[in-house]
């Protein structure tokens, strides 16, 4: 058995099942306790990044792209399904999944992938906001981009206080893109029966939909590709397959057949919903961009900046540039929340790795800001929704790293017993897959062939060459793996570790270190700590003196506060040696945390006791978090005391 399967965590542990749908009741509270996760991955199906690529959609080609964002919405609610699938059956996420399924070296560059698939997400959100900070306030660019760090506090407290709320916070940011877009629509008056053309399936080569219209076009035939590509990048996001196996864990169900099939009846519904709410605000912007600009002869407009700036001269409205400006911004902060639950998903699921939610967030959006800030000093701003497109794009090829191994797994009749998909369903399934991973790769080699032609020198050629290659086996393995492993198959069926031959002994402490604050709590400590004791223990009570002169001078100080703890540290010491307990006390100086790292480890103490006061969100800031970085930096158990 592999290091990875001998522990196994819950997927985003501090929500897990926190909303219990076993109750007996009826009606709308039964829906409403199903109804969620879905809104939760929605958001990421209507970010910034698709914005880009359905203006620039709308606007160059009309209305005949349509049919695209409709194919890959129908695409997303089956793969977003055997998704949830996974979640509430194996109870395990993607990512895990795929750690039990794949060896190291393969997770590892699957845990890549997602990352930048994280990354690329992040920076249109990012983008986005900083665009319509920009629009409504007229702030730079580069400055709107260094403010949307700030959306980390925000996400921090909307963790705090619950799943329910965050779903809340998320529907109610829906609403306001879906207002916002429906007055716009009603002010542009489409017409309808151009709009249902869109429906039918095409790539128009753009000099022949153009000169339709009376106009000259400047675009290559392949544009059309591209942006649909890109489409699909922006719709199907690998990151949200990840995400809503993870998501769907936090509603209890009853682990029966009844149970669990009525939770996957209700999450198909939950995605149906929720995607074709977000296909309709994706529909909403290219029919806008369309109506506006396409049909006004405006071709050229193809970025945010643009349509923001035309769009109330275009309808004869002042406020449609306004309300576009507010949904652009709801768009991008709603969809911050999916790239940090997702990142925290794919880290714990691939690396079994978890790290403080702060700097998991700050981590995420350091990675997108960085390269944009990057971009926008070098390209300038009129150049920035090339890169919001050229994101998307990077997400469509990411895509079938993550369609692959979920269809493998829904598909396994040893991991899903009875709810193993169908035969027909498998077919739909991996066709779905084909149609994704043929496109990208038409869109690469459209992309390479010119370039490997006439601009591509020898290094050049030799880099796509291994690029190539390296994509090109990973997909064969990713493919291929888990139809010829046998091994994993029997790994599958082990959702927490086998306890059975497992001997239980109770550990025998002989040095014992206590960390106090000489404050009205410390008995609740040391009577903890007393649990502990026997005839070999040795008890190594520890205070560390924080007075401004001990800053300065460390175990040289002499004021009257280290005085005073020296005498109370003694009298301690004294006391439990009275009991006939061993014991002894050191006082450390400066920096708490890593005193008391420092002075446990040369007591080589096999155990540390300490309390904690259970401060949160801004206290921490105030009173520290010593605990944290305590336990973080010993490598023996901690015994945390609440206070």
């Amino acid at each position: 058995m592999r290091d990875s399967q001998k522990i196994h965590h819950n997927s985003l542990e501090e929500v897990h099942e926190s909303i219990d749908t076993t109750q007996k009741v009826k009606g709308w509270k039964k829906i409403f306790s199903f109804i969620g996760p879905a809104y939760l991955v929605s958001v990421g199906y209507m970010d910034p990044g698709n914005w880009a690529t359905d203006i620039a959609g709308g606007s160059k080609y009309g209305y005949s792209l349509i049919w695209v964002l409709l194919v890959s919405n129908v695409m997303a609610i089956l793969l977003q399904s055997l998704s949830a699938r996974l979640g509430i059956v194996s109870q395990r996420d993607l990512a895990q999944a795929n750690r039990v399924h794949f060896p190291k070296y393969i997770n590892f560059i699957l845990w890549i992938f997602a990352e930048i698939a994280i990354a690329a997400t992040d920076l249109a959100e990012v983008l986005g906001m900083a665009i319509g900070i920009q629009l409504l306030f007229g702030l730079p660019l580069i400055m709107g981009v260094s403010i949307t760090v700030i959306d980390t506090f925000l996400l921090l407290y909307l963790q705090k206080i619950g799943i329910r709320k965050i779903e809340a916070f998320i529907i109610a940011l829906i609403g306001v893109i879906g207002i916002c877009f429906l007055i716009n629509i009603s002010i542009a008056q489409p017409a309808l029966h151009e709009i249902l053309k869109g429906f039918i399936p095409s790539l128009p080569d753009a000099a022949d939909l153009y000169q339709q219209k009376g106009l000259t076009s400047p675009l290559p035939k392949q544009t059309a590709l591209y942006l649909a590509i890109g489409m699909i990048g922006a719709t199907i996001m690998p990151h949200n397959l990840y995400l809503h196996s993870a998501l769907i864990q936090t509603r209890k169900i009853k682990r029966t057949k009844e149970g669990i099939k009525e939770a996957i009846k209700w999450s198909i519904i939950d995605s149906s919903i929720a995607l074709n709410l977000a296909f309709l605000i994706n529909a909403a912007i290219l029919v806008l961009a369309a109506t506006a600009f396409f049909n006004t002869g405006r071709t050229e407009i193809g970025e945010i900046k643009q349509a923001y700036t035309f769009l109330s001269p275009v309808l004869g409205s002042s406020i449609a540039s306004i309300l576009f400006a507010i949904a652009l911004i709801a768009s991008g902060q709603s969809s911050t929340i999916t790239g940090t639950l997702s990142g925290q998903i794919v880290m714990e699921g691939y690396l079994s790795l978890r790290i403080n939610p702060m700097m998991r967030r700050l981590i995420t959006r350091l990675v997108a800001i960085i390269p944009a800030i990057i971009f926008i000093y070098i390209s300038g701003e009129n150049n920035i929704d090339d890169l919001l497109i050229f994101s998307q794009v990077i997400l469509s090829v990411q895509l079938g790293f993550a369609v692959i191994p979920l269809i493998h797994f829904v598909s396994k009749k040893d991991l899903m017993k009875d709810f193993a998909i169908k035969k027909k369903t498998q077919i739909i399934a991996w066709l779905t897959a084909t149609i994704i991973i043929f496109l990208n790769i038409k869109m690469i080699a459209d992309a390479l062939i010119p370039f490997w032609k006439n601009d591509a020198n020898a290094i050049d050629k030799l880099l796509i060459l291994i690029g190539i290659i390296f994509f090109v086996s990973m997909l064969i393995i990713v493919l291929a793996y888990p139809l010829l492993s046998s091994k994993t198959q029997i790994e599958t069926n082990l959702i927490h570790p086998d306890h059975n031959n497992q001997s239980l002994t109770t550990p025998t402490y002989r040095k014992v270190a206590i960390a106090l604050g000489f404050d009205q709590d410390d008995h609740k400590i040391l009577s903890s700590a007393l649990t502990h004791n026997n005839n070999e223990t040795e008890f190594i009570i520890i205070h560390i003196v924080e007075s401004a002169a001990s800053l300065i001078h460390g175990n040289d100080t002499a004021d009257f506060e280290t005085e005073k703890d020296r005498e109370q540290l003694e009298n301690i010491v004294t006391q439990l040696r009275e009991k006939g307990i061993k014991s002894k006390g050191i006082l450390g100086f400066k920096n708490r945390s890593i005193e008391i790292v420092r002075i446990v480890e040369d007591e080589k103490a096999e155990l540390l006791i300490i309390g904690a006061h259970g401060h949160k969100g801004i206290k921490d800031f105030i009173y520290g978090s010593t605990v944290n970085k305590v336990r973080h930096l010993l490598k023996i158990p901690v015994f945390i005391v609440k206070i």
